[in-house]
């Protein structure tokens, strides 16, 4: 059963992917915010990881940086609302997120199904792929 970590700090965000998740037979941990999702990631295995961009006590795409930095072999997936909205600037935001170490973004307010393509996008990549990705 694949094993993801969703780190955002909107409970609402939270429950509704660990509820579609779960519903597909993934194994979801939730963690309210980047401390905790650190926590989380020094304890246990993951094969994706669902990271929000923006969240307090990590300023702007830090949060992206450092759980690629911590784990480099799991597949990040972003997620924003607001780094991502169609503006004139989204085509920057979208690849400093890439450069950060995400293999693909989610924009906020996301549908089941772009999760589901985005999380088992992420669980076929080979591991050497997405090191590769990163290097």
């Amino acid at each position: 059963m694949p094993r993801i970590l969703v780190v955002d700090d909107d409970p609402m965000v939270c429950v509704a992917i660990e509820v579609c998740l779960a519903r597909k037979g993934f194994e979801v941990t939730v963690a309210d915010g980047g401390e905790a999702g650190m926590r989380a990631l020094e304890t246990a295995d993951f094969d994706v990881m669902l990271i929000d961009v923006f969240m307090p006590h990590m300023r702007g795409f830090e949060a992206i940086r450092m759980f690629h930095e911590r784990r480099p072999d799991i597949p990040v997936v972003a997620m924003s609302g607001y780094a991502f909205a169609n503006t004139e600037r989204a085509p920057d935001f979208l690849r400093i997120t890439i450069e950060l170490g995400a293999v693909c973004c989610l924009r906020k307010p996301f549908t089941p199904d772009a999760l589901l393509a985005s999380v088992n996008q992420c669980i076929a990549m080979p591991k050497a792929s997405v090191n590769q990705l990163k290097s």
